[in-house]
Formats: structure tokens, C-alpha cells, sequence
């Protein structure tokens, strides 16, 4: 049998089927109200599908068509107008247009010397993120796949910084944050072997707090301690620390001061929430995650430092093969430099894109959005007999009580919509004086939800 004759055979065909694939995307695209689809059992989708990866393969077709009629049916869209669960996204039409064009053009965009168009337009989203933080020249900053990837090479840069120091190089860091502080920081920590010292509050962290807890240290684990972690905008409720008095602590304490605005840093964009932020600007570095609230497809993190050259040291890789990106002739900027993956997609050009056709004013437009959503989900809830708020809203997200309420309740609840194709939102816990309360949350990203779909949502609780 010849081989190549055959795989050039299926290239015809996978040609043949493009206008099939084009079709699908273009339906998807424009299409703003979306199946909500539900997962099914492993065996359930087997039973389905039988065997999809063969010796001669099931043909393109065949797999297309199984990926249309079932897998896509088993997972949910992320930009459903009624998906207030977790941090959901909404990519605008023209990033996901431009994430299948960055796909196409097989483009590595780790160095300069291979991605130089692509890594010129990432860089030109970057320096509109640096500018909504304030931060001063020469911050900058790079994509990554996420938050927990752009925390942890803020915390490797952290780390390493501080055992340049020689009396640091043979102790075990340890960094402070709050219990509300997102589950990356815990993890990532395990990963670099740090310690993570936890301010008791899923309240905002205050300066005062923050001096506090330091000044209880004992005069060995102080010596320990090199960076502080705050958020801008807690995953769990949208709360932003302390980040002026924060920063002035750690600059007192010399120590690393970084923002965790993974989710909230697209809250930047908003001028009727940007003083609320104040401070960032003072941090070492920061976190975003414009796959969050600045409406680009997953995976697009963003990591920003205020010296990119302590970022650099510690993470520029060495190979006699890599050599060569590092010559004069291959001048220019160098994203794997500054992060921790070497091989990476260019995951800042749907960004790019997506900024240069819509412009900043509509990005923060709908940014707007969501904030007012999240106050109009305030109102409703306060004005319904059933239902408390927890605390108001921040933020886009918001949580609130049905009274009378189990645990089990939520959870039957949750499953009930999801499983009727309504919606998918999901409770969360919030510590009380009494311990840990189970209640619902909404977080709005999407800018087509309406006050019907939240109000309807509402309802689905009497």
C-alpha cells in the first residue's frame, strides 16, 4: 500500500470538507445564544462513538460529524448568555475569527528571531494592558496560558531575586496572602517548595493587617518571607485589597509585591471602578487574564513586571541550540525570557486583533456591562422576599442566600437548570463567625446577558 499516496488522499478530503468546517465556525461565531450542553458519563460518550482513534483511521468526515452531533453537545460554551458560574468568558466574534487565523499560521512565539510579526502585535495589546495598570516605564509584560502560569513566574522571579541574596540561599521562602486569595497561589507554591502564610479574611486585606501579621513573626520565619500576594478582585466574591496600603508595607519590608488580578484586572478598563485599584501601579508585578474579562478565546493569561529584567534572570533558558536567538542578527523582544514555558503559541494576537478592530472605548463599554449587571442582580435580589444578598455587590460577581436553604438545596438546584439546557450557575462557600455558609454566586462577563436572564434565574429559586 503506498502511504503517502494515502495520507495525500486524506488531505483531499479534510480540503473537501473545509467548506463543511467554515460553515460550522461561522454558525458558532454568530451565534449568541448557544445550546447550554451538559456532560455526559465516560462510558455514555463511548457508547456513543465507539472507537475513534484507529490503525486506518474513521476518515474526517466521519470524525467531524461525531464531533458536531456529540462531543460538542457534552460540553458547555463558556459565552452562554446564562453562564454565571465559576469566571466565565465572552470572546468577542472577531478574536475567535483571528484564534483559528493564529492557529493557521503555525507560528512559534517564544523568540524574536522566528514569531517577530506576531510577538510585535502581541506586544502592542501588552502596552495597553501595562497602561491601564499605571505601572511606570520600563514595566512590561508578557502572554502566558493563564493566571496560575503567570503566578507562578511571578513568584519564580520573586523567589529567585531573593536568594540572590546569600544569606537566602539556603532557606525555605515563605509568602503571605489571604484565605481568599485564588487556589493558584497555594499551588504554585507546593511547586516553587515555598510556604504560604495565610491573613484569616475573605475580606480585603488592609496594610494595617497586613503590618500585623508581619510584625508577629518570629525574627527567623520573617527572614523567610519575600513576597506578598494580594488581588485585585477575588475569584470568589470580586474583592480588591488594600493595594495602596499593601504596597507601601512591602516597600517598607522590602519585600516583592505582587497583584493577583486574574479575573478583576479587566476592571481596569472601567473608569466607574479603576480608583479602586489604586496601588497596583506600585506592585512588582501583576497578573490578567484576558481570557477572563477582556473577552479573548482560552487559553490567554498575561503576566506584567516592573522590572522585566529580574523576570528575565530568572527565567531565560540556556542551550547551545538556543544560542543563536540570542545574536545580534536575531535582535528583538523574547516572551520565553520572561516566563516559564519555552515553547509557546502566540496567545496575544486574538487580543491584538480583537483590540484594533473594536477599539479600547468599546472594551470598556463592556466591561461596564457586566459591572452594571452585577448591581441590577443587587437590586433584584433585594427586592425579593426569598432571597438575600450575602454582601453588595463587587466587582461583576455576586453572592446571595435563598433563605431556608440546605447545602443540598444549591447543589439540586444547580444541577436542575443545567440539566434542563437553562443555565449554569453554581454555588460557592463564604466564611461567617460560625464557620463556612453555602450560598449562590453570579459573575458577569458576558455583555448579551439580560436583566431577563437574571431575572428568570431568580425565579427558578422559588
Amino acid at each position: 500500500m503506498d502511504k503517502a499516496k494515502d495520507m495525500h488522499e486524506i488531505d483531499i478530503e479534510m480540503v473537501e470538507m473545509t467548506l463543511d468546517v467554515v460553515k460550522y465556525a461561522i454558525n458558532r461565531i454568530t451565534n449568541t445564544n448557544p445550546e447550554l450542553g451538559k456532560p455526559k458519563k465516560e462510558e455514555e460518550l463511548r457508547e456513543l462513538v465507539g472507537e475513534t482513534i484507529t490503525g486506518t483511521g474513521i476518515g474526517g468526515e466521519k470524525a467531524f460529524a461525531m464531533f458536531k452531533e456529540v462531543f460538542v453537545k457534552a460540553t458547555v460554551p463558556i459565552d452562554h448568555p446564562r453562564h454565571l458560574a465559576f469566571v466565565p468568558a465572552a470572546p468577542t466574534r472577531a478574536a475567535i475569527m483571528f484564534d483559528l487565523v493564529t492557529s493557521a499560521s503555525s507560528i512559534h512565539g517564544a523568540y524574536w528571531m522566528e514569531g517577530a510579526g506576531g510577538i510585535f502585535c502581541e506586544n502592542e495589546a501588552m502596552k495597553w494592558l501595562v497602561s491601564l495598570t499605571g505601572m511606570p516605564a520600563p514595566a512590561f509584560g508578557v502572554f502566558t496560558s493563564g493566571g496560575t502560569a503567570a503566578n507562578l513566574s511571578a513568584m519564580v522571579a520573586a523567589r529567585e531575586k531573593w536568594r540572590r541574596h546569600p544569606q537566602n540561599q539556603n532557606k525555605k521562602g515563605l509568602m503571605v496572602t489571604s484565605i481568599g486569595a485564588h487556589s493558584s497561589i497555594k499551588a504554585m507554591a507546593k511547586v516553587i517548595d515555598v510556604d504560604v502564610l495565610l491573613i484569616e479574611t475573605e475580606d480585603a486585606i488592609s496594610g494595617d493587617s497586613l503590618s500585623q501579621k508581619i510584625s508577629g513573626l518570629s525574627a527567623q520565619e520573617r527572614a523567610r518571607v519575600f513576597a506578598v500576594v494580594a488581588t485585585g478582585g477575588t475569584t470568589n466574591a470580586g474583592i480588591i485589597d488594600d493595594l495602596d496600603g499593601i504596597a507601601t508595607v512591602c516597600e517598607k519590608e522590602q519585600l516583592w509585591f505582587h497583584v493577583d488580578a486574574a479575573y478583576g484586572g479587566g476592571a481596569l478598563a472601567a473608569p466607574s471602578v479603576r480608583s479602586l485599584f489604586k496601588g497596583i501601579e506600585r506592585a512588582d508585578s501583576v497578573t490578567i487574564d484576558p481570557h477572563k474579562w477582556l473577552f479573548s478565546p482560552y487559553d490567554c493569561g498575561a503576566v506584567i513586571y516592573k522590572n522585566p529584567e529580574e523576570a528575565k534572570e530568572a527565567h531565560a533558558q540556556e542551550g547551545s541550540y538556543l544560542e543563536i536567538f540570542k545574536d545580534e542578527g536575531a535582535h528583538g523582544f523574547n516572551p520565553s525570557d520572561y516566563q516559564i514555558q519555552l515553547t509557546r503559541r502566540l496567545r496575544g494576537l486574538p487580543l491584538w486583533f480583537s483590540l484594533a478592530t473594536h477599539g479600547t472605548e468599546k472594551y470598556a463599554w463592556a466591561v461596564e456591562q457586566g459591572i452594571s449587571l452585577a448591581n441590577a442582580a443587587g437590586r433584584f435580589i433585594s427586592e425579593h422576599p426569598l432571597l438575600e444578598l450575602v454582601r453588595p455587590p463587587s466587582l461583576s460577581c455576586v453572592l446571595f442566600r435563598r433563605v431556608g436553604w440546605s447545602a443540598d438545596a444549591y447543589r439540586n438546584w444547580t444541577y436542575d437548570n443545567h440539566n434542563a439546557g437553562f443555565a449554569l450557575v453554581t454555588p460557592t462557600k463564604w466564611k461567617t463567625s460560625e464557620g463556612y455558609e453555602t450560598v449562590a454566586r453570579f459573575c458577569f462577563i458576558n455583555p448579551d446577558t439580560t436583566h431577563k436572564d437574571i431575572t428568570d434565574i431568580l425565579k427558578s429559586m422559588e
